[in-house]
Order: C-alpha cells, then structure tokens, then sequence
C-alpha cells in the first residue's frame, strides 16, 4: 500500500511538499485552515478589484534551483508573462527629494554616480560586489543529502564570490554602507534610512540586487492568488487531496513517531508522515507541545528579529493612474497613521502594469506600512473596528496628498491588519515573513527535522532568515526528498 504523508497547512510550502509527495508516489492530503490554499499567497476581491497581499516580485523567474521548483509545480510555464520592472522603487524624503532604485545595475550606477560624483569610486565598489554575487546561486540539495561531487562542484562554484561571503557575511547594510565611506548626505540618507535598517543582513542586499540585474526575480502578471491557484491545480490534477476550513490541533506522536493528526473539531486524521508546513512557532510549541525542539530552534524564536507585522489599506480607483515604477516609498517624519507612528514612513503600490488586478480602465492601489504586533495583540473588538476606520480615513488623506483630486474615483477600499494575517494563516505575531535576515543569523537556518521526533518534518518559510516564497517552496520539495530518503526509494521531480 502506498505511504500516506498528511501535510499541515496548504500555503506555498504546504502545495510544493504536495506536489512533490504526488510525484514520488505518495498519498497525501493538505489540511488548510482557510478556504482556499495559498497560505500568505493570496489576494482577495472587492468590487472586481484584486487586492494583492504577497507578490512584488519571485526569486528564479529565469534561471536556477528556484526556477526548476517553479517550473516543476507548475508556477511557471509558457503562457506565463513576466515584468521586469526598470525601475524597482523610487523614494522620497520628508523634503521632497528623490531617490530611484533601477534594476539595471549599470543605470543605476550611472544614476547614482549622477547625484553623488565626489562617491564614484566607491558606488563602483559597490556595484560589482553585487555583480560578483551572481555567482552565488542557491543551494539545491537538501542538507546531508548532497552527493560528494555535487558538493565539490558547489566549491567551485563559489569561489568568485567567496571574499564578497568572508567579509560581508557578518555585517548588517549600516556597517557595509560605512566601509565604503560614502560622503554624499543624500546618498548615505536614503540608503541608510531604506536598508540599513534593523541590522538589515549587507549580503542580503548585494545578493538582491545581482538578482535584479540577472532579471531572475521578476513579477508575475496576475499575482499572487494565480501563483497559487497554479499550484492548486497541479497538486490536484495528480490527485492529491485538499480538505479546507479544517485547523490541526496536535500533531499525534507515538512511540516518539509522528502518526497523523487531531482536528480542533476532534477528527484524527492517521498518516505515515506529518511534515507541517503551518506557522512554525504554533506547530512546536502548540501542535507538539513543546516537547520536541532544539537548542538552534530556542534560540531562532528567542533571538531572532522578525518583520515587523504590516498593515495593508486597498483602493480600488475608477480610472487609470499610470506611473513610471511600480512603487514609491515616502519617507516620513512624525507620522501617524491610526495609531500607528510611521518611523519609516509609508509605500504605494500601483497595479497599472497588470490588467488582472482591476477592471479595463481602472487602477488598484495599494499603501502599506509597519505596524508593531504590540499596537494589535490585546485591542478590543470596539478599539479594532474604530481604529480600521481612523487608518482608512489617514490613508485616504495620504493617497490624496500624492494623487490631488483622486477622493471622488475612490469606489472600493479595504483594510488588513496583522490580526487579518493572523485570523487566516496563524502566522505568529502577524510577522508575515518571520525572521529578519540580519548580519547574525543570514548563514543560519531550522533543520526541518526535529531531533527525537521521527516521521516528521517541518518546511515553509520559518526555517531560515528572510522568508519569502523561494524557501517555502524549496523546503517543501526538500521535505519530500527526506521522506523518499526514509523510505530508500530515488526522488523524483516529474
């Protein structure tokens, strides 16, 4: 009889872990809390407006491991259209100054030689680091199952950007941006005030741009809910089972292996493998208990910075506002948004360049900002609803204030808070993509299996420092790869 692996959680990492597990002869079944798959993948509609929550832009639109996991779970494909934005973000500071992010590193070292001459020499330096690190591509094998020539040929391959790893490895973007002893005020302010944050990781931002540059993280016309609405239908087109609007309780663990699941309506659901691809914090210290973890894991949610949990506010406009880059980022002093202070300001997304997101003619808008889980994690059902309605109202005079006369076309708006995130994915402390990667831990990440646990492996995005959809759909194939390792049979990939 065929193996049965019961995967909790149907978000990026939960669909890949299903894929792959249908691939490699596997039962599986997907429990998801909500009522369609995705997880944090996902948008909604108002008014025939796509209100997007996740997708800017996706690591391996071109080349590479990530690529080969989006093409193999049917992200990808030759009906697919791709953007390359030629401008990332422009920004503005509190006195109108502007900033632009290309991602041609050649035009934006020419634009930034442009505005900082006195600085040539060391925009240059900085620019081919980050061309340097093209060489530095993700790697695909799961730890401890990398075959010895596999690992040699990973050395080698590493080897130009090996001195970019030795001496940016451990420095945050503040240290990076000081060691290149940048003069220009402009230049040093915005660079600090949009990545020097946080103790932001400096190899985080070198690698993320030689991205840009490769054109390897482009976005995807119709976003995130068809990114996802993708993976939906290869997962059951091989026949793999989806139960929606069911939440696991506790994971059963008998004789230290892990054999299914509990509902929170009490349903047992019996497996051979549980891997979670849920919130992590709530699968090791709610669904197990606490009882199974490590010294790395306590230390990742005790230490560890996360992303700051973000509000979304959503306008549908009946017109179409078209615009040179996809997003601008204000920088604001002494902002309040709700009650929210705004110590780095606010961003606006325009949807102009994809006709999935608003009727012909029509534009989607979308203002973000930071919110700390403290502001949300105790208020009242009275507080919530009043204080959705102050940051609609703050959110509007600021849409205004960037598009004078725009109030009257305003014909849909939605409000999504942290308690939003945390109501349809569980995601902890509405951190939507867990750990910061900081100058400390980049290099570091959770094993996806538990010590003294058998049977059971975790995957998604809280397993390594900055998140996002290319580790949760890595995981999951790796997830499976340990399960065809389990049972000594070769892993497949179609």
């Amino acid at each position: 009889m065929k193996k049965k692996i019961v995967i909790i959680g149907g978000g990026v990492a939960g669909l890949s872990a299903g894929i792959y597990g249908r691939l490699n002869g596997f039962e599986t079944e997907i429990v998801e809390m909500h009522r369609i798959a995705g997880g944090q993948c996902t948008a909604w509609e108002r008014k025939g407006y796509r209100f997007d929550y996740c997708l800017h832009w996706l690591v391996g639109t071109k080349n590479g491991p990530f690529h080969d996991i989006w093409k193999e779970t049917g992200v990808l494909g030759e009906d697919v259209q791709i953007i390359d934005h030629r401008i990332h973000t422009k920004i503005y500071s509190p006195d109108g100054k502007e900033f632009i992010i290309y991602t041609n590193l050649d035009e934006w070292e020419r634009y930034l030689c442009s505005i900082a001459p006195e600085d040539e020499t060391k925009i240059r330096k900085m620019c081919s680091d980050m061309r340097k690190s093209s060489a530095l591509s993700p790697n695909p094998y799961p730890p401890g199952l990398k075959r010895m020539l596999s690992g040699m040929s990973s050395v080698i391959d590493l080897m130009p950007i090996l001195p970019i790893l030795l001496k940016y490895g451990k420095k945050n973007c503040v240290e990076y941006f000081r060691d290149l002893q940048f003069t220009n005020k402009d230049l040093r302010y915005f660079l600090e005030n949009i990545f020097g944050l946080n103790d932001f990781s400096a190899l985080a931002f070198i690698m993320m741009f030689a991205w840009f540059n490769q054109k390897n993280a482009g976005y995807l016309i119709g976003g995130s809910l068809t990114l996802a609405r993708r993976m939906t239908k290869k997962y059951t087109d091989l026949g793999g089972v989806l139960t929606f609007g069911k939440r696991v309780e506790k994971i059963i663990v008998e004789n230290e292996t892990a054999k299914g699941v509990v509902l929170t309506d009490g349903t047992e659901i019996r497996s051979d493998y549980v891997i979670s691809a849920a919130d992590g914090h709530s699968t090791i210290f709610d669904m197990l208990g606490g009882r199974y973890s490590s010294k790395k894991i306590k230390n990742a949610y005790e230490n560890w910075p996360l992303f700051t949990s973000m509000v979304q506010v959503s306008f549908g406009i009946s017109k179409m506002i078209e615009s040179e880059t996809p997003v601008e980022t204000i920088l604001a002093d002494n902002l309040t948004i709700g009650s929210t202070k705004c110590e780095h300001g606010y961003s606006i997304m325009n949807y102009f360049f994809d006709p999935s997101m608003a009727p012909e003619g029509k534009t989607t808008l979308i203002l973000r900002f930071e919110s700390d889980w403290e502001n949300w994690k105790k208020i009242s059902p009275a507080d919530y609803k009043n204080e959705k309605e102050k940051i609609e109202n703050d959110a509007i005079k600021l849409l205004e204030k960037r598009y004078p006369g725009i109030l009257e076309y305003i014909e849909a708006i939605d409000v999504a808070t942290p308690l939003t995130d945390i109501r349809y994915t569980g995601v902890w402390k509405g951190s939507y993509e867990g750990f910061l990667p900081t100058s400390k831990n980049l290099m570091s990440n959770i094993d996806l299996a538990i010590p003294g646990l058998n049977n059971f492996y975790m995957a998604g995005q809280w397993l390594s420092p900055g998140g996002g959809l290319p580790p949760a759909g890595q995981t999951g194939k790796w997830a499976i790869s340990y399960v065809c390792r389990k049972e000594k049979q070769k892993f497949v990939t179609g």
